[in-house]
């Protein structure tokens, strides 16, 4: 089995009945990045797309915003005392002239995109592009799809039911790249990362689709990525909702079938009757 996911012995019981099994369970390991050579952040992670991820990163910081920008990533050798190499330490060398991320605490765990920042203020990273500026328009029909479409997608999940996921899809519902990983932050940063080290930024005309709540560092990261849209199947913070307002973005909670909040930019989004559909309003959770 691959690293993404582990096999362990478990018992299961159900009422009275003791069955000892295998159950798959999604991995998660340490991820250390190196700029240049120099310890710059610790993530939990689960290991693949290890580079988009290392990118991504740096996409959400400010730091890069074309593939240019980045000269090279590999997998550091003799990471470990014997000098083995764990596949768990990247080093990332900037190209000349691109400068290094300001410093910070940067340990982070799969639940915490954010930790470490000094404060508020220094959370809202100037970004490169203006989300606000986008034009895109969605149709309600085709943005109820969307959490079925991802979720047909989330391949370890199918074998884990323990990862996150992040998708990004075209304004009529395609999909053009898929994530998974422990951190929901993670599973977007490995798709900035992909986006970046494939010449696609600003990710202008696109959705953002999670599969969890949407948090501010959810918000921010679609802010540096260029992305007019994230829809999310539950809820949003208030904080999230404060940032989208602030840069443009349209942002959708409780995405779940035909119902949807829209919390911001609801200009984006045309609402079609169709059949299936009660009502021309987007509605509220239950």
């Amino acid at each position: 089995m691959s690293r993404v996911a582990v096999k362990r012995r478990i018992l299961r019981v159900k009422d009275t009945v003791r069955i000892p099994k295998i159950d798959s369970l999604a991995a998660e390991e340490p991820l250390e990045i190196r700029l240049d050579g120099t310890p710059l952040t610790v993530t939990m992670r689960t290991p693949g797309d290890d580079f988009d991820l290392a990118a991504g990163f740096l996409v959400s910081e400010g730091a890069v915003g074309a593939a240019d920008d980045i000269a090279t990533i590999r997998y550091c050798a003799g990471a470990t005392v014997d000098g083995g190499n764990t596949y768990n330490v990247l080093d990332v060398r900037l190209a000349p002239g691109v400068a290094a991320p300001a410093p910070r605490n940067f340990y982070t765990t799969s639940s915490c995109g954010v930790c470490g920042k000094a404060s508020l203020e220094a959370v809202r990273t100037v970004a490169r592009w203006s989300a606000g500026d986008d034009p895109v328009e969605l149709a309600q029909p085709t943005v109820a799809t969307l959490p079925d479409r991802l979720r047909a997608a989330q391949r370890v999940f199918d074998r884990t039911g323990g990862l996150h996921a992040a998708g990004l899809f075209t304004s009529d519902g395609e999909p053009l790249c898929v994530r998974e990983d422990v951190g929901r932050h993670n599973a977007v940063d490995k798709l900035l990362g992909w986006a970046l080290r494939n010449d696609r930024l600003p990710l202008r005309g696109t959705v953002l689709m999670v599969s969890g709540r949407a948090s501010f560092e959810l918000v921010q990261k679609a802010v540096m990525g260029g992305i007019p849209v994230l829809a999310a199947v539950s809820a949003p913070s208030s904080l999230a909702v404060e940032l989208a307002a602030e840069e443009g973005l349209t942002l959708i909670g409780f995405l779940r079938g035909n119902s949807m909040n829209v919390y911001t930019g609801e200009r984006r989004l045309s609402i079609t009757p169709s059949a299936g559909y009660g009502s021309a309003g987007a509605h509220s959770p239950g």
